[in-house]
């Protein structure tokens, strides 16, 4: 008699990580929920409701499940208040490995879901904390940075020459699987980098290249960068990402890691690579048009914001 596979419960299985471990998972044959708060379908899952705000929705989200990969909800100001109960349900109902995506700048015990890093090794028994460096994909896809790129031909930031290791989300992707399906779980938490540490002068170069447009770093101050974020999010959170920029001009994300060929065996994607990569899959030589984001998230200007943030990892 055969024991039927348990599922991995991918939250977040529409966003820029999540649909691709989730397309990583189902191709290596493992059974896949793609959990969202309209239960939309994705190719190869099982979709299921999932809502941080409704705890009704987690049982059934739940059921089957033995491993679970975690981003926190979207705006939420205390994610730990929202994610601790239905993390405590999940151990409960008989889940014993959690993947949670952090940022590499958050640490143990940090702000926001610095707190459910804190707390997951007391809850189950595997666990792993990805805490990958600031997304390659931002000036491709959906971000800020994207759209600025492409309407004007800038990226602003008050980063000023700081570097950062930019990372491919295929590469955060490769590195989540092998965290979700190895028999021996990490039991720690794993920056993850791409190759080398680049400035945003030097992102601006490269798209120029690859494009065959100008582009260019317009460097703002702290106080710059707070009012213009403040137009389309809270002021707090806007405090929060203009002081990430001014840590990044501090150096704090000047570095890189082994992370990725370490657990995959392949070395992480330059930055070059993907942005030839990301923009011939969208059939342009500029990044793409914004288009609908995570299923968790309400629209207006300020959820939408707080969608493209967090659904880069809060990169």
């Amino acid at each position: 008699m055969t024991t039927a596979r348990k599922f991995t419960l991918v939250v977040g299985a529409t966003g820029t990580t999540g649909s691709r471990i989730a397309a990583r998972l189902t191709a290596a044959g493992h059974p896949v929920k793609a959990a969202g708060r309209r239960a939309t379908p994705v190719e190869g899952c099982s979709p299921v409701r999932f809502d941080w705000d409704d705890p009704a929705s987690f049982a059934g989200a739940l059921e089957g499940v033995d491993r679970i990969y975690l981003i926190p909800p979207l705006g939420a100001p205390d994610p730990a208040a929202v994610m601790l109960p239905f993390l405590r349900q999940a151990r409960g109902a008989g889940v014993h490995r959690a993947v949670l995506l952090s940022s590499s700048a958050i640490p143990e015990g940090g702000p926001a879901v610095g707190q459910v890093h804190r707390a997951l090794p007391g809850l189950f028994p595997e666990w792993a904390v990805l805490r990958p460096s600031w997304f390659m994909q931002n000036f491709t896809g959906d971000h800020a940075h994207a759209r600025t790129i492409r309407e004007e031909g800038t990226i602003r930031t008050a980063a000023g020459d700081g570097r950062i290791g930019f990372v491919d989300a295929d590469d955060i992707a490769a590195v989540a699987v092998h965290t979700l399906t190895e028999a021996q779980a990490p039991n720690t938490d794993l920056v993850v980098t791409g190759p080398q540490a680049l400035s945003h002068d030097d992102i601006a170069a490269v798209l120029g290249e690859v494009t065959g447009r100008a582009v260019s770093h317009c460097r703002l101050t702290y106080e710059q960068m707070c009012d213009r974020l403040s137009a389309e999010m809270p002021t707090e959170f806007a405090e929060m990402l203009a002081g990430m920029d001014l840590a990044i001009a501090e150096g704090d994300e000047d570095r890189t890691t082994d992370t990725v060929e370490r657990l995959t065996g392949r070395p992480p994607s330059s930055f070059r690579a993907v942005a030839e990569r990301e923009l011939a899959r969208s059939g342009t030589d500029t990044p793409p048009a914004p288009r609908a984001g995570i299923d968790s998230c309400k629209d207006g200007p300020r959820a939408r914001a707080a969608r493209q943030w967090a659904s880069s990892g809060g990169q």
